[in-house]
């Protein structure tokens, strides 16, 4: 079984093309959650000037995504935006622990740093264990090992993408993301 997959791709948008655009990416999503293996997406509009649209898409597999990426849907699609962009999207496809991290502002198609990735995931989630193994063991203290560890596993995973690593990947994005 194949792990899911992201897409990150980055698009600069022709002045005044915006709302174009942004009719054209919710169109495109639309479409694409008929597909088989399609998980979602999500859009940034550039916070700064002359910086790129950041499109995030998910698919459940490589092969989903291939089969999106080689459809005649895209490829209509790609083609009907084509007047209002400058230059084809740049693409970045994310399958590993990159995907807990957020580049900095502005960056262009970081490559995080995968040691510092390993670091700043194994004191968060050692961290986060403990402290939720001390909060719930009054509570949970008794319970059978497996309904306990699915407790806490499902809290530290949803803690970790909507709480905690927001705001620790703002804090260390510079350094994550470094290449010194």
């Amino acid at each position: 079984m194949s792990d899911p997959v992201t897409v990150v791709a980055r698009r600069h948008v022709k002045p005044g093309s915006e709302a174009i655009y942004e009719d054209w990416l919710s169109r495109l999503t639309d479409a694409a959650a008929t597909l088989p293996g399609y998980l979602g997406a999500e859009f940034h509009r550039p916070d700064i000037p002359d910086a790129p649209y950041t499109s995030v898409f998910r698919f459940d597999t490589p092969d989903n995504l291939a089969a999106f990426e080689a459809s005649g849907l895209r490829a209509r699609f790609l083609a009907e935006i084509a007047p209002h962009v400058r230059g084809d999207a740049v693409w970045d496809r994310l399958t590993g622990l990159e995907i807990w991290f957020e580049a900095p502002k502005g960056a262009p198609l970081p490559q995080p740093n995968a040691l510092r990735m390993a670091l700043v995931l194994v004191a968060v989630v050692f961290l986060l264990v403990l402290a939720l193994n001390l909060a719930l063991a009054p509570v949970i203290g008794g319970w059978p090992l497996a309904p306990r560890l699915l407790l806490t596993v499902i809290l530290q995973v949803f803690l970790m993408t909507y709480v905690i690593m927001p705001r620790v990947t703002k804090a260390l994005g510079a350094w994550i993301y470094s290449t010194r």
